[in-house]
């Protein structure tokens, strides 16, 4: 995967994060008073501090898969592993990542993984 291309999608995945964050604040009681209590920190530290286990709590199930997803391919870039499907191991396409940037899987596993659950 080209190293440019990977950073884009990289500050995409960190303001994905921040618009989930930004959303959970303006919607949620708990979740606002939990942030405002916690140290200054950059919202990418807040959203992956497993530690505060009621932050975690207030955020729905939705949420909290996507904030996985989304670590999870932020990972992926600094290991130079981002952008290969992890059934097959072929290359994702671009178009994929630029719609789904913490997509797992490229549109044949995926297409297949999704007849099998039906």
């Amino acid at each position: 995967m080209e190293k440019e291309f990977a950073e884009q999608m990289k500050d995409a995945l960190f303001a994905l994060k921040k618009e989930i964050i930004d959303t959970l604040i303006a919607n949620n009681e708990d979740f606002r008073a939990i942030v405002e209590e916690m140290d200054p920190k950059d919202f990418a530290d807040i959203a992956s501090d497993d530690n505060d286990r009621k932050m975690l709590e207030t955020i729905g199930s939705k949420d909290m898969k996507r904030m996985r997803l989304i670590d999870s391919a932020i990972s992926r870039i600094e290991q130079g592993k981002y952008g290969v499907c992890m059934k097959c191991g072929k290359k994702i396409p671009r178009e994929r990542l630029e719609a789904i940037p913490y997509a797992l899987l490229c549109i044949e596993c995926q297409s297949a993984d999704e007849r099998r659950n039906r």
